[in-house]
């Protein structure tokens, strides 16, 4: 697969420069790229040389599609086919724009796993004052401890380095855009067995910033990322528990602060196996909590090569796969999801290889990653374990939620390549509603104390 070694040049500061420019913060003249020759978010704003990536002009317009009473959206591409379909008959023929998990896919399934490619649609849009804060983040915004961390960031807190000169920089990106303001959402994780059988968890999530809690105080939000409740609702044997975390900027300085209410016991602890490769929260040992939107938490264990920009098939505008009407049975099947549900596109990532450092452990001694440019949401990982094997293959399946120009995941699914098995998060098609945004919330709601007050099975 061929990729393009060095930043393509209206997008990013020279490779050969990145020692030297790895704590600088972008000068003037870059800064005044984003909205110009590059879109508001720091991609291309141009279309690809053949034309089958289109040029960015402006995203999905807030009335793209109708929100139904439980909000729900309309699919804005429902009476589009799929241009063609990638199958393990004919991947040799697409290969140069799929991952190695993607291929891999094809081999552990090649009767069923299938990747149907529709037109490419640029749908990404974020409020307007988002994108004055971006701008703010490219000329203010730098890294400290080795990458850990980030300073002169409050003032911003959006897209940390929207024109990135590292690997690790582009992964801050990722970890700092935007979700549209305190969230709430019911959503699910599913494990299916290797038959195809499973039982949903559901789960209650609450998202909340330092931007949108009155009642914080100043100096904690310095160095606060986000706030966060998961709350099990189903099944029975399962529900009551109850998650809280305090993500912090530089975990290196200040990890972040994890407490769990057990519903058994109805007692509250401090959860410091809530990070890195911890076990996800009712995953079945088949995610780690890092693994949650994708990656998440601390950059500190891995060395961070940013490799270039490419373009692949990834998944994108899924709103099929959202859909109301779907039954859980219709999306889980042996193996992967019913790909016959899935939208992939052809669009630009940028490629970053974290590497484990000698020092550290972790259960993934590597990831591959490839972040959509429009964006910054991670849409594909592959995860190799300590011998260099390929294990485990990730899919963000994206889209846009245009009624509060918010782009996000419709559902992340991890594939087992050796065990048979996956993880599915996020579906939440037969759940009371669909995501809601800008929602009200107070810090007080985000204490250990609240959470023993609410920790009920």
């Amino acid at each position: 697969m061929k990729t393009t070694r060095n930043l393509l040049q209206t997008g990013a500061l020279s490779l050969s420069l990145l020692a030297a420019s790895a704590m600088a913060a972008v000068p003037a003249d870059q800064v005044a790229k984003l909205g110009a020759s590059l879109t508001p978010m720091g991609a291309e704003k141009s279309a690809s040389a053949d034309g089958s990536i289109p040029a960015w002009s402006g995203g999905l317009p807030t009335n793209a599609g109708a929100v139904d009473a439980k909000g729900f959206l309309a699919d804005p591409f429902a009476s589009e086919k799929p241009l063609f379909t990638i199958s393990a008959g004919n991947v040799e023929q697409y290969k140069d724009k799929l991952t190695a998990g993607q291929l891999a896919m094809f081999q552990r399934y090649p009767q069923t796993y299938k990747i149907p490619v529709y037109t490419t649609h640029r749908t990404a849009a974020l409020p307007d004052e988002i994108y004055s804060a971006i701008k703010t983040s490219a000329a203010k915004t730098e890294t400290l401890s080795d990458g850990n961390g980030l300073q002169n960031f409050s003032d911003s807190r959006y897209y940390a380095f929207p024109i990135p000169s590292n690997g690790v920089e582009v992964v801050w990106n990722h970890t700092t855009r935007y979700r549209g303001g305190n969230v709430h959402r019911f959503v699910t994780r599913v494990q299916p067995q290797v038959n195809g059988a499973f039982t949903m968890v559901h789960f209650e999530d609450e998202i909340s910033y330092p931007s949108y809690l009155p009642d914080l105080d100043k100096a904690k939000a310095q160095n606060s990322l986000f706030f966060f409740i998961q709350r099990v609702t189903a099944p029975a044997r399962l529900a009551g528990s109850v998650l809280l975390v305090h993500e912090t900027i530089d975990q290196v300085k200040e990890p972040r602060m994890a407490w769990l209410y057990n519903a058994g016991q109805r007692r509250v602890r401090r959860a410091p196996q809530v990070a890195y490769d911890g076990p996800a929260t009712a995953a079945d040992g088949l995610a780690t909590s890092d693994n949650y939107d994708m990656f998440n938490g601390s950059p500190d264990r891995y060395e961070w090569k940013l490799i270039g920009k490419k373009e692949l098939y990834i998944p994108y505008n899924s709103y099929k796969l959202d859909s109301p009407q779907l039954k859980y049975d219709d999306i889980i099947k042996p193996g992967h999801i019913n790909q016959d549900l899935t939208r992939y596109e052809l669009h630009r990532v940028w490629e970053v290889e974290a590497t484990l450092k000698p020092s550290e452990r972790h259960i993934y001694a590597k990831r591959h990653m490839y972040f959509d440019e429009d964006t910054w949401q991670l849409a594909e990982v592959d995860h190799y374990d300590g011998r260099g094997v390929l294990w485990r293959v990730a899919e963000g399946h994206a889209q846009q939620y245009y009624n509060h120009k918010v782009p996000g995941y419709t559902a992340e699914t991890l594939y087992d390549l050796v065990s048979g098995r996956y993880s599915v998060l996020g579906l939440k098609n037969e759940e009371k509603r669909s995501v809601e945004f800008g929602v009200k919330a107070l810090m007080s709601s985000y204490t250990p104390a609240a959470l023993r007050q609410e920790g009920v099975r």
